[in-house]
């Protein structure tokens, strides 16, 4: 959930969410792309717009979804004084994926839950204050090829270099796979010591965190 100036914007809505959006209340929902732990959420609508790629909208068409805006990659928007630019990942030949650029008030994170690699990537990370990434792996790339194309997940140690390359001096990451999630606080003092090792300060994401852009 991002909050900014009164407003909230959800991005990505997983079926753990569906009970939820009647309380929240969102102004909009953002949504990455069509796998169900990011879209289960709206199989039964959604009490606002929701604004997805025409990839996603093709998946998710015969959801009981009125307000719906089609995003195209490069082509900022914003949703109460929120930006929003997507960059198109690799990640599935299924569910095609896009990472958000979100900023207000001259601050930016880049969320990207699910990648292995980031079109224009330099464009995205440029003056980033926070990186959004993919748990799935600490250390190692999953990695699976569909003809030429690749899909699958970069390793936290990856992204942890995109970091250090653009500058990024913070991250956090979330969509922990099995690795992480049998061990969380080892895997915790490793995420933590990667990101020393390349001067960008970084965590494991977990149910609450709130992080703040100043």
């Amino acid at each position: 959930m991002v909050s900014a100036g009164g407003n909230q914007v959800l991005v990505d809505c997983g079926a753990d969410w569906r009970d939820e959006l009647e309380r929240l209340r969102p102004r909009a929902i953002v949504v990455t792309h069509a796998h169900p732990d990011h879209v289960g959420g709206l199989r039964r609508g959604a009490p606002c717009p929701v604004y997805a790629t025409a990839a996603t909208w093709e998946t998710i068409g015969r959801y009981p979804l009125p307000a719906r805006e089609t995003v195209r990659p490069r082509e900022p928007f914003e949703i109460g004084g929120i930006r929003f630019e997507a960059f198109a990942l690799e990640h599935s030949l299924v569910a095609p994926a896009v990472a958000y650029r979100i900023t207000r008030g001259g601050r930016s994170l880049l969320y990207a839950p699910d990648v292995l690699s980031i079109s224009e990537r330099a464009a995205a990370l440029g003056g980033v204050t926070l990186y959004v990434g993919d748990g799935a792996s600490p250390t190692r790339p999953i990695v699976r090829r569909r003809g030429r194309t690749r899909i699958g997940h970069a390793s936290i140690k990856q992204q942890l270099d995109w970091c250090a390359a653009a500058s990024v001096s913070r991250a956090a990451f979330t969509h922990c796979g099995s690795q992480i999630l049998r061990d969380e606080e080892g895997a915790g003092e490793r995420v933590r010591a990667l990101g020393a090792e390349r001067g960008v300060r970084a965590e494991l994401a977990y149910d609450g965190l709130r992080l703040v852009l100043r």
